[in-house]
């Protein structure tokens, strides 16, 4: 009898043998590292150092601190990777290994001494797109808690090293559902009108204002769906992996990939039913 072909996400199937165990234990690090700067260095009261894309959209002196340190680690054990950041970084390596990298995932949480932020970093391979990478592995650490989630392709998904499991598909009527909103005034009205008519169809709905720990608490049962429209590489890579290795399907709207436009994830039958209710809402057109 012939021995059957591994799946496409089998770590032998990977791009060029990648040792998922030395990169996990990178991503561990170097998010345990930044993490402790950010959680121990919080004076207590953090200012705005700046803004992206509206005043609502804030940067931390320790956004730019976590994002120095993580480079820094980064080019000391892996110097032939590339790196990306959300506050500024984007280096290309030679290796093929690109680290995709958000120093505070939660700034506005941080920055008003909520405990929901984290420190996310993951190991993709091909363009650091979320339309084409393959995610190697990734960590999402939130220091306030002290909780760690970490994954690895094909190998599965661990909060503090406890397997995680999506929950059972079930109604949308009953189902908890994650998301989060842009900074732009326009896009926000966009998306309060969705949330408006989502909301009679669920059991309720939860802002918590990181999508890396959206989809970490997905993963290990905390939330049964989340969807978001906006996300960055960053804000996904770690993430989105710890989610499908729980068992989560993570998708975007009309059969794309999740990206900027949208991101849906959930359980096989909960996830198809909420991008069908999100197509039908056209909740990734208008601004």
């Amino acid at each position: 009898m012939s021995t059957p072909t591994p799946p496409p996400t089998a770590p032998d199937r990977l791009p060029q043998q990648h040792d998922l165990d030395a990169l996990l234990a990178v991503a561990e690090t170097v998010a345990r590292e930044a993490g402790a700067l950010v959680h121990e260095g919080r004076p207590e009261r953090v200012t705005v150092a700046a803004t992206k894309s509206s005043p609502q959209d804030v940067v931390t002196a320790m956004d730019v601190a976590s994002e120095t340190l993580l480079r820094r680690r980064l080019a000391e054990l892996r110097p032939d990777d590339g790196v990306l950041g959300e506050e500024g970084t984007d280096h290309a390596g030679t290796s093929g290994v690109t680290w995709v990298v958000d120093p505070i995932d939660g700034t506005v949480n941080y920055l008003y001494g909520i405990d929901d932020y984290a420190v996310s970093v993951a190991a993709v391979v091909g363009d650091p797109d979320p339309a084409t990478w393959t995610v190697l592995v990734g960590c999402v650490h939130a220091p306030a808690v002290g909780t760690t989630y970490t994954a690895a392709r094909g190998r599965g998904a661990w909060r503090d090293g406890v397997p995680l499991q999506v929950n059972a598909d079930v109604p949308l009527a009953l189902s908890l559902v994650g998301t989060g909103f842009g900074y732009e005034a326009e896009r926000r009205r966009a998306q309060g009108a969705v949330v408006a008519a989502l909301l009679p169809q669920v059991r309720d709905v939860r802002r918590i204002g990181s999508a890396a720990l959206d989809l970490c608490r997905l993963g290990a049962g905390g939330l049964d769906l989340y969807y978001e429209r906006g996300l960055n590489p960053w804000d996904l890579a770690a993430g989105q992996l710890v989610a499908q290795e729980a068992g989560a399907v993570v998708t975007g709207l009309h059969g794309r990939p999740p990206g900027r436009d949208m991101t849906v994830a959930g359980p096989p039958a909960g996830q198809a039913e909420l991008v069908r209710l999100l197509e039908g809402l056209r909740a990734d057109e208008g601004a």
